[in-house]
């Protein structure tokens, strides 16, 4: 749970929005059977996806396997219409290789490997996953791109933020990337994204509150309690799911949580989203008794002992 990062949809959809689920919460529609992996062509020979330093080649280039609006790379380049910070966005960037991508949480799994986001490009579409999902049931509509572009956006820089700090909270973004022989950008690598959040709770808190809805404006620690750690913004690219992607690297993220010192670990859902409350059942998730306490209709908290 990291105050100050859910990012609020653009006020002409907010009506819209009204009966969706939370960010962070699996979507409670499982989608469609796998594409087949197709490589792009090659302006090298077909040694590399993409061997060519022009981000507007980037911008024009067909990606197949990609998920509904990525296949468009132009749909996921930030513009210039909403004032960011600088960063090193390269969409022709190759995947790095495992021996490149030496990171502390590794999971291999079929043709995939779960691991920390390393590269911007990796943040970028770990962000863009998350705008897909957040608009997912409007997708239809005439300006949803446009918004869907700002929401990632503004999602890439908070989420960089969050996991540079240094203090107070450990914040590991995971993403799940295709791992086979080809050279793939990054583009047309990552296939899914989810967020860890280990810290101790604050003063007046017993549990994580909902995404979006922390009332705590203290933000003093309480050491001396057992820290915890707080899972969100599971998202798995619609031609992708259906595959173990989202059960390993919940079970990746549990390991890490573990290893930063958690000795519970928490994560909201959709009461009636069956199919993801049978996932985190099976992983061990077990339904939270608040006591009480004040808690969504729509939503549960489930919590993994470790």
């Amino acid at each position: 749970m990291a105050t100050g990062a859910v990012v609020s949809p653009p006020p002409s959809l907010a009506g819209a929005r009204r009966g969706l689920r939370v960010r962070g919460v699996l979507h409670r529609r499982v989608a469609a059977s796998p594409m087949k992996d197709e490589p792009v062509v090659s302006t090298n020979g077909g040694k590399d996806e993409m061997g060519t330093d022009s981000l507007n080649v980037a911008r024009r280039a067909s990606h197949p396997g990609l998920s509904s609006s990525l296949c468009n790379p132009m749909l996921a380049v930030p513009t210039s219409f909403y004032p960011v910070e600088p960063s090193d966005l390269r969409f022709n960037r190759l995947r790095p290789s495992v021996e490149e991508s030496d990171c502390k949480y590794k999971r291999f799994f079929g043709c995939y490997v779960a691991r920390e986001a390393i590269i911007d490009e990796e943040y970028w579409i770990a962000a863009w996953l998350r705008a897909e999902d957040h608009y997912e049931i409007l997708s239809g509509d005439r300006y949803v791109e446009s918004f869907k572009r700002k929401f990632a956006s503004q999602e890439f820089h908070a989420l960089k933020k969050r996991c540079s700090k240094q203090q107070g909270e450990k914040y590991i973004c995971l993403v799940a990337v295709k791992n086979d022989d080809l050279k793939r950008t990054v583009l047309n690598s990552v296939v899914g994204t989810l967020d860890i959040c280990v810290r101790h709770p604050l003063h007046g808190e017993k549990f994580p509150a909902e995404p979006g809805k922390s009332q705590f404006h203290c933000r003093i620690y309480r050491p001396d309690q057992p820290k915890f750690g707080y899972l969100t913004n599971v998202c798995v690219a619609k031609y992708a799911r259906r595959q173990g992607i989202a059960s390993n690297m919940l079970l990746l993220a549990i390991d890490a949580a573990s290893l930063n010192g958690a000795e519970n670990i928490y994560i909201h859902v959709h009461k009636d989203n069956l199919p993801a409350r049978s996932l985190y059942d099976q992983i061990g998730f077990r339904m939270v008794d608040l006591d009480g306490a004040h808690q969504s209709s729509d939503l549960c908290l489930l919590s993994f002992s470790t």
